[in-house]
């Protein structure tokens, strides 16, 4: 039999899965093979990337896209469980579950509205191109990645976020080497201030820093120390940045002042995180190419 599709994938993991204990999602994996009654061959086979099996990679999207509607949630790196909502949706006994059926569940819609473009909606699967099919893939994959950045950076302890920081902020030219990065975050004792680095390589002009990862929103009276940190020590720039959000307040405050304050967000923070390659690695990479007319002109 051919190996199922990710879809056909989702009601037998989350039966597995039924009984409430974390489970490690290697072991889940190995499960739905015996299941599906998978050959050795089939197990193995690769996808055109070359770089994971197809049946794991596509048990991984049944498991991601039933953590996106909360029907499963990650306790640790690694490891799987069933939420309240997802034993609600067992005794339910639904004969399939797939993204229709997800579709139900405000977060799973919002986590699909983030990888569309308001045109990509107007259009069904069979009216976009190849190179838009491919476009909008790499844009559910990014945003499925930086969901799962942003919940790894949450779990991760104050000195690590503080070390993952340094190294974002490096690999975007400021501070200059790592080590003097490393020493100049954290290294400040003032209130409202966790580290100075240089904007520079040469040191010519410094920005100070303040991290807080934090679950509830950021607001005003933060900033406000933050900035009157700043004035202590004459300076004028200055990033602060959070795990979680900025309220409406803060953000009108920092426009209306005359420090230049950048505020970064849980949400830009994975994007950054992203950008610069902290955090995340290479699985496979495509080349889309087309013809080059201009090759064959001839004179």
């Amino acid at each position: 039999m051919p190996i199922p599709d990710f879809q056909s994938l989702m009601l037998p993991s989350l039966r597995r899965l039924g009984d409430g204990a974390e489970h490690k999602l290697r072991d889940l994996i190995a499960h739905m093979a015996e299941e599906f009654a998978l050959t050795d061959a089939e197990r193995k086979e690769l996808l055109p990337s070359g770089r994971q099996p197809v049946f794991e990679n596509r048990v991984g999207w049944a498991v991601t896209y039933m953590k996106k509607a909360g029907l499963l949630e990650s306790p640790r790196r690694g490891w799987v469980r069933i939420t309240a909502r997802g034993l609600d949706v067992l005794r339910q006994e639904p004969e399939r579950i797939d993204i229709g059926f997800l579709e139900r569940f405000e977060e799973f819609r919002a986590f699909r509205t983030q990888s569309k473009t308001a045109e990509q909606k107007e259009k069904t699967e069979d009216e976009q191109s190849p190179e838009e099919s491919l476009a909008r893939a790499y844009e559910t994959l990014k945003q499925s990645v930086l969901a799962d950045l942003l919940d790894q950076v949450k779990r991760a302890s104050p000195a690590f976020f503080e070390r993952l920081v340094v190294e974002l902020l490096v690999r975007m030219g400021y501070g200059g080497s790592f080590p003097e990065a490393a020493r100049a975050i954290g290294r400040s004792g003032d209130e409202g201030i966790d580290g100075i680095i240089k904007e520079d390589r040469l040191g010519l002009d410094v920005v100070y820093v303040q991290v807080k990862r934090w679950e509830q929103p950021v607001g005003r009276p933060e900033i406000q120390r933050f900035v009157g940190a700043l004035q202590g020590h004459r300076a004028r720039k200055g990033v602060f940045i959070t795990t979680s959000t900025f309220t409406k307040e803060a953000r009108e405050y920092v426009e209306r002042i005359d420090s230049k304050i950048v505020l970064i967000d849980g949400e830009q923070l994975a994007e950054l995180m992203f950008e610069y390659n902290v955090g995340v690695s290479t699985v496979g990479t495509y080349l889309v190419k087309k013809v080059d007319a201009d090759f064959f002109l001839e004179e």
